[in-house]
């Protein structure tokens, strides 16, 4: 005969507590990561947000809320000049990048064999360096008199007077050298998610090597082009380490102008609100690139 059994019976406590166990698990595995978020991502933003509204006596530092949502339109009509330039020099690196990035890794993923891993870590093993250093060095390198400038003058083939830093040119190569990286590895998760079967079936269909490419890889690595867009110009439009190295003033670039904002004249509110302009632009790139390839795709390739 059956016996029902005591909700209170000893045998079910271990099942119950193997069952909160697993419910559990995956929240305190996240809380780590949760935690560093909360403290120094959503935090700090939420104290920049708050800032851009307040009002903030520069002589006392102490700073009010008075919503004043002013502080906008004057920091975007006192620096728009930057905010362009920015915009420029950031699009033009990145489409840099697209351009040597691509064939490199078509060229790692097609034709890198059992090598993919070193060809990836040889590209990468120079940004083990900081990223200073690689700035500073590439201020050696553009100088008047350095490698290869000093070369050229020296056997006349360019003038003495030629010079390419403290010129929009070496901040876009600085940026361009710099963002790689950011380039390069989701266009090579792009092409090595290509079914190698399905550009066989293009060649049976007496598809020649440039039409497979045009009309078969290249349409299948869009939203990884879109993807190393994405994430080599946002950081490079917030950049300002490469425009004080490698530029001059008639370059400066939104990112220094929130520097000095904060560290040199002391204008929080302002500060604060040209970052909130960079983080929406950024946001804006983002949900355009959700919405036309969906969030998936940003999984995939991030």
């Amino acid at each position: 005969m059956e016996q029902p059994v005591r909700a209170d019976h000893p045998g079910l406590a271990p099942r119950r507590r193997r069952r909160r166990g697993r419910t559990l698990a995956p929240y305190l595995l996240s809380l780590p990561g949760g935690l560093w978020l909360i403290v120094l991502f959503l935090v700090p933003l939420f104290t920049m947000l708050s800032l851009s509204l307040q009002t903030c006596n520069q002589g006392t530092g102490a700073c009010t809320m008075t919503w004043h949502w002013g502080e906008f339109p004057q920091q975007l009509k006192l620096y728009h000049t930057q905010l362009v330039t920015s915009l420029v020099f950031a699009a033009i690196a990145t489409i840099i990048d697209l351009i040597v990035a691509f064939p490199l890794a078509y060229w790692i993923a097609f034709y890198g064999g059992n090598k993919k891993n070193f060809f990836l870590l040889m590209l990468l093993v120079p940004f083990f360096v900081s990223f200073v250093i690689r700035t500073i060095s590439w201020q050696f390198i553009l100088s008047d008199q350095g490698v290869i400038l000093g070369s050229l003058k020296r056997i006349h083939l360019l003038p003495q007077s030629f010079h390419v830093l403290a010129t929009g040119g070496a901040v876009v190569a600085g940026l361009a050298y710099n963002y790689l990286p950011f380039t390069a590895l989701p266009l090579y998760v792009a092409v090595e998610r290509i079914d190698r079967r399905v550009i066989e079936a293009a060649h049976d269909l007496y598809a020649t090597r440039r039409e497979s490419f045009l009309r078969v890889i290249f349409p299948l690595t869009i939203p990884g082009i879109f993807a190393a867009f994405l994430l080599t110009f946002v950081p490079a439009f917030g950049d300002y380490i490469n425009q004080q190295v490698l530029g001059g003033t008639g370059q400066t670039m939104i990112g220094t102008v929130i520097q000095n904002q904060f560290l040199v004249y002391l204008d929080y509110p302002g500060g604060s609100s040209l970052s909130a302009v960079l983080l929406v632009i950024a946001l804006l790139g983002i949900f355009a690139y959700a919405r036309v390839l969906g969030t998936r795709s940003i999984e995939e390739y991030v």
